[in-house]
């Protein structure tokens, strides 16, 4: 196998793209992302290329992300610029997948999180496996759901891009089809013949459609009336507040409202503040509006404290036990929210 991170190839009227990091979960370098966008220029302007097909090798991870322990390690080193310039490369490329005039399809066995999300979720077809899993866990590690989520998660159905947000739970295969992360579900079994059906000649909607099953409901999708109840609140303690009122009921909902509730006290409160603002302020913004909205909170969080706690926690030290900096709820102001959204002094991202 190549050494090299990420492996393209011309197969039939396809032009291949294989993430190669599986040690590493296929985690998204710089290298990786100034790569895929200079190869997708280049398909793009090739006529022998009618689409683009996304995978990975391993079998573990389509993506679990970007690169976050070396960002962390600039950071940490005040290396703030250098650290920021993976995000004003990335989120370009995340803006070129979106309005790709080719069909871009990215084929999903595996944990799909953070940038792996954003090199597939805004592609023309996203199909999910068997082992697919799909997440926006930033909350854990005093983050927020970036790559274009201040876009997708609003316009997941009711409050599924709520709910995903705060809480960073997994959605499989049937509940990511069914909160339009993905748009098609086909058996792991069939991957290759599915590759091989892609690279000719027929159309590709026509060959997803022949390989597509039925989604059954998944677990997340079963419990959408009480997320889109309890999420529908405009702040996160009313959000709480409605958990535990769920909690202490005598409903069905019951355990899974309480263990949700303290799910949610785990994360940054900081992170949970501006996830939520960004999810709200995102349905009512373009695509190209919400990718500079990143770039601004983005551009403040690195030199605050939350995300290098939340990387040494979970990555570093791996204790999982980060002490969020403020550590309650009450303690993050509008106002400190608000500053994460303003405009920028200098350096605004160029799209």
């Amino acid at each position: 196998m190549s050494e090299a991170e990420i492996l393209f190839e011309r197969r039939g009227a396809a032009g291949i793209v294989t993430l190669n990091r599986p040690k590493a979960l296929n985690a998204v370098s710089l290298a990786m992302v100034h790569a895929l966008h200079a190869q997708l220029a280049d398909w793009a302007d090739d006529e022998a290329v009618t689409r683009v097909i996304i995978k990975a090798n391993g079998e573990r991870a389509f993506s679990a992300g970007g690169d976050v322990r070396s960002l962390y390690d600039l950071g940490k080193a005040g290396r703030h610029k250098d650290a920021l310039q993976f995000w004003a490369d990335e989120y370009p490329l995340d803006v070129a997948i979106k309005n790709y005039r080719k069909p871009y399809i990215a084929l999903i066995d595996g944990i799909a999180m953070g940038g792996g999300i954003g090199i597939s979720v805004h592609g023309s077809h996203r199909v999910a496996f068997d082992r697919c899993s799909f997440a926006m866990p930033e909350v854990s590690i005093g983050f927020f759901p970036d790559v274009g989520a201040t876009w997708f998660l609003p316009r997941m159905p009711g409050e599924l891009g709520t709910y995903c947000a705060l809480t960073g739970e997994r959605f499989n295969s049937a509940d990511g089809v069914a909160a339009g992360l993905a748009t098609h579900r086909v058996p792991s079994a069939r991957y290759g013949a599915l590759v091989d059906g892609l690279t000719g000649t027929v159309s590709v909607d026509a060959v997803l459609s022949a390989f597509s099953e039925p989604v059954e409901e998944g677990p997340i999708t079963a419990r959408r009336a009480i997320i889109d109840k309890l999420f529908a609140h405009d702040s996160v303690e009313a959000i709480l507040t409605a958990l535990n009122s769920e909690a202490a009921s005598e409903s069905n909902n019951a355990e899974w409202a309480a263990k949700t509730a303290a799910t949610i006290r785990s994360k940054s409160p900081t992170s949970l503040k501006l996830s939520l603002a960004q999810v709200r302020f995102g349905a009512d913004a373009d695509f190209e509006t919400c990718m500079r909205t990143e770039f601004r909170i983005v551009s403040r969080i690195i030199h605050g404290h939350d995300f290098y706690e939340g990387v040494r926690s979970v990555l570093v030290d791996k204790d999982n036990k980060p002490v969020w900096r403020p550590t309650h709820l009450a303690n993050v102001s509008d106002a400190e929210v608000a500053r994460h959204f303003a405009p920028l002094e200098e350096g605004e991202l160029a799209l």
